[in-house]
């Protein structure tokens, strides 16, 4: 009964030991590479004529949106009267069903939609809602083109205005007042889309003369405007060019960067020679800005610890002791004289001559023998390195790291440097609960 008594009070010392003491967590390293935010909101600037209603009355359109229109193609009617709608109204629904191109057309349009539908920008179920709509009155009008000059030739001839392009261009049936804006110009209120306003032009509206008719974009070249701090600003001049992935179909395009400053805030311009077209309709454009990454050694940042050391001469390291391990010879005056020491300290890493040595089995004042000679050298000078505590071995061993990258959590450390660490290393996690020669808890 003694000795189980005696056993279960350690077991309940061991117990309570564990419970109170510091844990030493680990962490496997592995080779990774960071995940940096790229993502960006910009704001597309493209060369934009608005186009205004050449007479007055219903307007219906006949150019599908996002095509291209050579000079002297019919992009829109203007009907005093009214006589397109009732032709529309009042026909076959048979007469007016949809093709299998139009279809995928409209297909297409959907599955655009619901693919980048986020319900934080409920608004955009109303462009939505507007685009589908003139879409589809868009192929019925098609049907009657060849009613019109039929018309114009009847009782109501001339009331019916066939307007054609001027120039060549993609056609747009929408306005939002940012046709005029240059990339110099942008400034962060722009990027507000709680104030946007984007106004469609309606197919079978009634309109004034003046009045907007449709957009035309009238070149392939255009840029896309993002704001961004001065260190990405100075990374992305030094780039030149960039590599963006429209995050709306997934596509991946290269644009040419130039950097606009001003008293808002300092902002990139992506420019583009091609996929304008794609974009055409849309002003605030998701892209990711696709970098070379470095890749290492990832490592969390509360691993990561600054420590001082001693810094000595490499000609004053030696090795002796019983296991021949790295060490200094230390000067110690004793009452039969002066005589010397072996002192073990471990090396943390090598710079411009000088050794790193562990702080704690040396004092400054101290003075360390050159081997074979009689030169001596006081131990003072010291300097700082940074670091991980390497826990293999079951104790906690400090390990110099370079720092490749970092953001917020993590790290990126160079691989296979001297005194350093390597792949699948244990580290502490939490390096501001470990001492130097902690020993782990299993």
């Amino acid at each position: 009964m003694i000795i189980f008594g005696c056993i279960s009070v350690y077991i309940i010392i061991c117990v309570v030991m564990y419970f109170t003491s510091s844990h030493i967590i680990g962490y496997e390293v592995k080779t990774g590479s960071l995940s940096v935010n790229n993502v960006y909101k910009g704001i597309a600037i493209r060369q934009e004529e608005i186009v205004a209603s050449t007479g007055s009355g219903y307007i219906n359109y006949y150019a599908r949106e996002s095509g291209r229109v050579a000079v002297g193609d019919l992009v829109y009617t203007v009907d005093e009267t009214g006589k397109i709608s009732e032709m529309v109204g009042g026909s076959d629904p048979d007469e007016n069903s949809l093709s299998d191109a139009d279809l995928n057309e409209l297909k297409s349009e959907i599955f655009g939609f619901t693919s980048t539908f986020s319900t934080k920008n409920f608004r955009d179920v109303y462009d939505f809602k507007y685009s589908v709509q003139g879409t589809v009155m868009k192929l019925a009008n098609s049907r009657i083109l060849d009613n019109i000059d039929a018309l114009n030739t009847s009782g109501s001839s001339g009331l019916v205005d066939l307007c054609r392009a001027s120039k060549t261009g993609i056609i747009i049936y929408s306005t939002d007042n940012y046709e005029t804006l240059t990339a110099d110009q942008v400034t962060q209120a722009d990027f507000d889309t709680t104030t946007y306003e984007k106004k469609p032009l309606i197919n079978n509206e009634l309109v004034n003369r003046g009045d907007p008719a449709y957009k035309i974009s009238l070149s392939e070249n255009w840029s896309i405007v993002i704001p961004v701090t001065p260190e990405r600003a100075a990374e992305l001049i030094e780039a030149e060019y960039v590599k963006v992935k429209f995050l709306k179909n997934q596509t991946v395009s290269w644009g040419e960067v130039a950097i606009h400053e001003n008293e808002d805030g300092i902002y990139a311009e992506l420019k583009f020679n091609n996929s304008m077209i794609t974009f055409c309709t849309d002003r605030f454009i998701d892209i990711e800005l696709i970098t070379e990454e470095d890749t290492g050694l990832k490592i969390p940042n509360s691993a990561i610890v600054e420590r001082e050391f001693f810094l000595v001469p490499t000609d004053y390291v030696t090795k002796g002791g019983n296991s021949g391990a790295d060490g200094v010879l230390r000067e110690v005056y004793t009452e039969d004289g002066v005589t010397t020491e072996f002192i073990e300290t471990p090396i943390y890493d090598e710079e411009n001559g000088e050794y790193y040595l562990d702080d704690s089995t040396l004092r400054i004042g101290d003075y360390i023998l050159k081997p074979d000679s009689t030169e001596k050298y006081p131990i003072s000078k010291r300097g700082k390195l940074m670091g991980v505590y390497n826990i293999n071995k079951g104790y906690a061993d400090f390990k110099k790291i370079q720092v490749l990258y970092d953001n917020e959590e993590y790290s990126i450390v160079q691989s296979g440097t001297t005194y350093g660490l390597s792949v699948y290393d244990y580290i502490a996690l939490d390096a501001s609960s470990v001492q130097e020669h902690d020993f782990t808890h299993e």
